[in-house]
């Protein structure tokens, strides 16, 4: 969709570059959802691709995602064999609701930045443990958990001129064993329920991350696999029943039924692990 109302596209190629944030601004990475309907409040789009981030390195510390990276490219990283989380990366990017050409467009830091619940770079991030990266409106930098960015539906912490730089997803994360589970209420629809486990290699830690059904995401911890009640008992204690979302994609009711049933398929998954 062209966008009648832009008078001015900005194409900075150092961070020194970029003009001072006003009204009327927007960021412009891959633009998917950007140029998908009217946005009659905008007069200048600032081009992020024009400052060229390298978009995945991986190094010891883990694998670092410049938000420019598109979903085609995560998707086709080729990761040490060690990182035995690994397959959770295509599974997440599989969940998205996109075709081919939307992947080789879209980026992870739009996913994130958009805030939908059914995010699956959302899920990614948030399962593990990844940090973003943040430059501020003022010039400074700042860090902050995923699980903790997106704060509501279509809602983040960013404030106006505030861009997401970079997701760190840690090498103490990529090793740990995972099970992931995601339900639509169409073989092709928006998630309605999408969850991780993650075991801890190195002390049997459990971790449970709740998206898609829940407006924001929910991470559960344990200092070892639960039993099947005390599981229970935690996501009834966390998510009460008006934190779960309630749409054309799932009642809450079914929504809260579907992620007590999918966590104790990775309970039961992961148990499996836990005794090898």
């Amino acid at each position: 969709m062209d966008l009648n109302a832009v008078t001015d596209l900005v194409r900075p190629r150092r961070r020194e570059d970029v003009p001072t944030w006003k009204a009327g601004d927007a960021w412009l990475a891959g633009g998917t959802w950007l140029f998908s309907e009217p946005q009659p409040q905008l007069r200048r789009l600032i081009d992020l691709e024009s400052l060229g981030w390298r978009a995945i390195n991986i190094d010891e510390r883990g694998l670092q995602l410049a938000a420019t990276c598109t979903i085609a490219m995560l998707d086709s990283v080729s990761l040490p064999t060690g990182w035995t989380a690994a397959p959770l990366i295509g599974q997440c990017c599989r969940a998205l609701m996109a075709s081919f050409k939307v992947w080789n467009t879209a980026t992870v830091g739009g996913n994130i930045c958009m805030a939908l619940p059914a995010g699956a770079m959302i899920s990614l991030a948030s399962a593990l443990d990844g940090i973003a990266t943040i430059w501020t409106n003022d010039g400074s930098e700042r860090s902050i958990p995923i699980v903790e960015f997106v704060t509501g539906e279509q809602k983040n912490i960013l404030a106006a001129g505030d861009v997401l730089r970079q997701i760190a997803l840690p090498a103490s994360a990529l090793v740990n064993r995972t099970a992931f589970r995601q339900h639509s209420l169409t073989a092709l629809g928006r998630s309605a329920a999408l969850l991780i486990g993650t075991l801890s290699i190195r002390d049997k830690a459990f971790d449970l991350t709740v998206t898609a059904a829940t407006s924001r995401p929910v991470r559960i911890s344990f200092p070892h696999l639960p039993m099947a009640d005390q599981l229970r008992d935690r996501i009834e204690q966390q998510i009460p029943n008006s934190a779960y979302l309630d749409d054309v994609h799932g009642r809450w009711a079914w929504r809260k039924h579907m992620t007590l049933l999918l966590a104790e398929e990775i309970r039961l998954e992961l148990c499996g692990d836990a005794s090898q």
